[in-house]
């Protein structure tokens, strides 16, 4: 080019600074500088499409990005075919910030022409992230139905230079000169990732050739399109099969089943996105890890901004996976720019709001479906009722439960309608295991009396029952906590009073007992949720509840000990008749003390509490085996 006049121009003074800004600060990974080179070479061929509409004599073919990567000459070039620039238009976008080629463009447009495009990123800005990986960078350019094309080229340094250049068709050919350090971004395993993570669904096929390196030159890596090329969301949805979208849900969701729902709608007005979301049909692997990340992934335009956004959905819907394209926020946003964006918070309240009342149109509309849906997330949804104080009601709507009273799963609104005349709370039992809930003792006489009782067993459910004091004005209420209300609700049987110890028996025999047991016991009583167990344990009224307790304890955030509980007897059990017989016998404390607090640690072994004593306990229970042998 020594022949041709060039030009050495300055950069505008804020682009030293923000030269600065984009390495040290919004562009934390240096792989970006590609996304934004395929975004803004996407972006010239849209243009280009769009102008063609009314100018046949532009177009161009088939469009297209092509990608090649020189070992040798440690160069990357990035090449498409789209509007290509002028001279005016190299210093307006790559000579300044604060204007782009895109932005200038849609001023351009009017009324419904902006719907209709189609544009991505903002030239300007997103450019200058190439001098992370460059040291050099040449521009060739040549502006559709002009006759002349031009040559850009910096060292990011605080100048450029323009001048005229040979280019036959029209489209843009940027080169990098990487720097010693950039090297891993000749590599095709390397680049086909990031333009996999970032770029798979630009709507402009991506080509990416390798060559040097330990190839000859006649056994160069051929050019091989590496993304789908159509961002499906963009989509009408009546353009688009089950099939395909099961397709990009698994891509995106990088699972291996179908999507349970699909979530596909365009909101326009004060805010303008696109919402692509799947329901897993099962779990992913990372749902419960402690990290909760959002993988649902935000693009701006139809450019791949991040997948770990905390904000872009709460962390009760992190099984969510999909897409949302915004065309509000800037394409240069970073992860910390997007932390309390307004924008974005207006966004994430919109789309959980969706999100929710599609489950409860499915709950009316297919129960099955839902109910599998719950069996698989509902542990997770449930999270939101104590965290996310603004939709806990709506979530309570729709949650799901098992329960005593029903085969599957119950509402809670289904529950209410249940309830028994006189029932004023909704009765519930936490425990570690669904089995093993169902077989708690605190549940025989509620079984008997017919009083439905729900049964939770997610680890979730002791910290959503702290928060969620009540559904619909209906307390809930532990049945192992506080006295039983059976008799309230259902009256006292008094057909199986003869088969009960007498109550002055019984009195002695709980004196005897609180005696026996000292500090380690709050009260012995006579129960009457009891029907084939002979004792069970339960919280005081001002208690914890003792499932809850039991988790503090276990994760040390109690502080102190387990707080006494209060141990009910079955007045109809055989064994606790005879102990009442004898309780008022000459030297009973003595003779009925092995007998006692084998009760007790029975009690605690249904719990699932540790014992304080196991030798004493294996002891007592060889004697009480040798009696019965004799």
């Amino acid at each position: 080019m020594s022949e041709v006049k060039t030009e050495k121009m300055g950069f505008e003074a804020e682009v030293s600074r923000l030269l600065h800004m984009m390495v040290h600060s919004v562009y934390s990974d240096r792989e970006i500088f590609l996304r934004e080179l395929i975004s803004n070479a996407s972006d010239a061929c849209d243009k280009l499409r769009y102008e063609a509409l009314t100018k046949p004599d532009l177009a161009s073919g088939e469009f297209g990005i092509a990608i090649t990567a020189d070992a040798d000459a440690k160069t990357l070039t990035i090449e498409d075919n789209g509007i290509g620039m002028d001279r005016d238009d190299l210093i307006a976008n790559l000579g300044t910030i604060a204007r782009s080629g895109t932005a200038n463009f849609v001023d351009q447009l009017t009324g419904d022409s902006k719907k209709d495009m189609q544009l991505i990123g903002q030239f300007g800005v997103g450019f200058y992230s190439v001098f992370m990986v460059a040291d050099m960078v040449h521009v060739t350019t040549k502006k559709a139905g002009d006759e002349h094309a031009w040559l850009w080229s910096s060292a990011g340094e605080g100048s450029y230079e323009i001048a005229e250049a040979t280019k036959e068709a029209a489209g843009t050919k940027i080169v990098l000169h990487m720097k010693d350090d950039a090297k891993e971004f000749l590599e095709r395993f390397r680049l086909q990732k990031i333009i996999t993570t970032y770029s798979d669904h630009i709507a402009v096929p991506i080509t990416l050739a390798i060559n040097g390196g330990d190839k000859k030159d006649d056994d160069a890596d051929e050019p091989k399109v590496v993304n789908e090329g159509s961002a499906i969301w963009t989509r009408p949805k009546s353009e688009i099969t089950d099939e395909q979208y099961a397709e990009f849900y698994r891509h995106v969701g990088h699972g291996f089943d179908d999507p349970s729902v699909t979530l596909h709608y365009k909101v326009e007005g004060m805010q303008e996105y696109t919402v692509l979301l799947f329901v897993p049909t099962k779990q992913p692997m990372d749902l419960f890890d402690p990290a909760r990340k959002n993988r649902v992934k935000l693009y701006v335009k139809r450019v791949f901004i991040t997948d770990d956004s905390d904000d872009l959905l709460p962390g009760w819907l992190r099984f969510m996976r999909g897409v949302v394209d915004s065309q509000d926020l800037p394409l240069n946003v970073s992860r910390e720019m997007l932390q309390n964006n307004p924008t974005l918070e207006r966004m994430s309240k919109a789309i959980t709001k969706r999100v929710l009342s599609e489950f409860e149109k499915l709950a009316e509309k297919d129960t099955e479906k839902f109910e599998a849906i719950w069996g698989e997330f509902g542990a997770v949804i449930k999270e939101g009722i104590y965290e996310d104080f603004e939709r806990r009601d709506a979530i309570l709507k729709i949650a799901r439960f098992k329960s005593t009273g029903v085969d599957g799963w119950t509402s809670l609104a289904d529950y209410v309608s249940r309830m028994k005349d006189k029932q004023s709370a909704i009765y519930y039992i936490t425990g570690t295991d669904a089995e093993a809930v169902k077989r708690s003792p605190q549940l025989e006489g509620f079984r008997a009396k017919g009083i439905e009782v729900l049964l939770l067993s997610d680890a979730v459910d002791d910290f959503w029952l702290q928060m969620a004091p009540d559904f619909e004005g209906k307390p809930f209420k532990s049945i192992t906590r506080g006295a039983s209300e059976l008799k309230d609700i259902a009256g006292d049987d008094k057909e199986d009073e003869s088969e009960k110890a007498p109550e002055g028996e019984l009195a002695k025999l709980t004196a005897l007992m609180k005696e026996v047991f000292g500090d380690k016991i709050k009260d012995v009583r006579a129960s009457d949720r009891l029907t084939t167990t002979a004792a069970c344990l339960v919280a005081d009224d001002s208690g914890m509840d003792m499932h809850m307790e039991r988790i503090l304890k276990a994760h040390n955030q109690l502080g102190g000990a387990i707080s006494a509980k209060i141990l009910e007897i079955n007045p109809g059990h055989a064994v606790i008749r005879k102990l009442a017989e004898r309780a008022g016998d000459k030297g009973a404390i003595d003779t009925l003390a092995d007998p006692v607090l084998l009760l007790l640690d029975q009690a605690k072994i249904l719990e699932g509490d540790e014992l304080d004593d196991t030798a004493a306990f294996a002891r007592r229970l060889s004697a009480a085996m040798e009696k019965g042998l004799a």
